[in-house]
């Protein structure tokens, strides 16, 4: 299941009340005293994951507390994916009124006050049934590197297999990487374009996988809805400016997930394989 990013901004305020002993001939001379309200605005970005490590979506305000040092902060807006933050009253208005049209009248139930919200155990079970992909715009990135020049035609071979057998995607783009990107099929529902895109990479030189990848975000950046990331990988990153970590952080923030394929003799760079792990697992992908 695609990760969902949940986004919590915390509202802190301090009021500092100025003045000390008010008479009253000092009161009538100032109709109100000097205060000073400082608001700090914190937010916090969520992925939420069940005992197999799945992804949750679907929850509500209501089913998270924040503590800072054991002591309870109040959250001002909350945010699901890509939609934009909202306040808690906006949140609960769209709540009560999506509940009211789907039970057409059913009595409502009720919590006892205190009593801890949590998520349908249900949620997890149902994404089983449904493609991760469904829905989503998906960009393919395929290792042109020196790392394929032995097996390039075979991985061609396979990637358009994959494409031709991908069910529910919106629209899927092909990029092929390495020291730079090319992009030789930009985002489409037209598979057959996508294929002609296959057909005409070409191997490079060395492999700038986070690059590319972090590149990739930023295509995506101004896209709404359900993103994903498929890379197609035949070794490790030997070209790359950019750290793994920064790829990591960015995908988690923008709500991305990354799918990491490789090949047997990939396997063979145990560091790279378990970079290749932490970042699939991190952004609700998966090696």
């Amino acid at each position: 299941m695609i990760a969902r990013k949940y986004v919590g901004a915390l509202a802190v305020s301090g009021i500092v009340l100025s003045g000390m002993a008010w008479t009253t001939a000092r009161a009538a001379r100032q109709d109100t005293p000097n205060i000073r309200v400082s608001v700090e605005m914190v937010q916090l970005d969520v992925a939420v994951t069940d005992s197999h490590g799945k992804y949750i979506t679907g929850l509500t305000p209501g089913d998270f507390t924040v503590a800072e040092d054991g002591i309870g902060q109040n959250m001002a807006m909350f945010a699901e994916g890509d939609n934009a933050p909202r306040r808690l009253s906006e949140v609960a208005a769209a709540a009560a009124k999506a509940s009211d049209s789907s039970t057409a009248g059913a009595p409502a139930a009720t919590m006892p006050a205190g009593a801890a919200a949590t998520a349908p155990a249900a949620a997890s079970d149902t994404a089983d049934n449904d493609s991760p992909l469904a829905g989503a715009n998906v960009f393919i990135l395929f290792d042109t590197s020196n790392y394929m020049y032995r097996g390039f035609v075979f991985a061609q071979d396979a990637i358009a297999d994959f494409v031709r057998s991908l069910q529910g995607p919106d629209r899927i783009a092909l990029y092929s990487y390495s020291r730079d990107l090319f992009r030789a099929s930009s985002l489409t529902p037209d598979r057959m374009q996508v294929l002609r895109g296959v057909r005409a990479t070409v191997a490079g030189d060395n492999a700038a996988l986070y690059d590319a990848i972090l590149l990739t975000l930023r295509d995506m950046s101004n896209m709404t809805g359900r993103r994903v990331i498929v890379v197609f990988s035949n070794g490790p990153d030997n070209a790359s400016l950019a750290p793994p970590e920064d790829v990591e952080e960015l995908a988690q923030s923008e709500g991305v997930a990354i799918y990491m394929i490789s090949t047997r003799q990939a396997q063979n760079d145990a560091l790279s394989s378990k970079v290749f792990a932490r970042i699939s697992a991190s952004t609700g992908g998966e090696l």
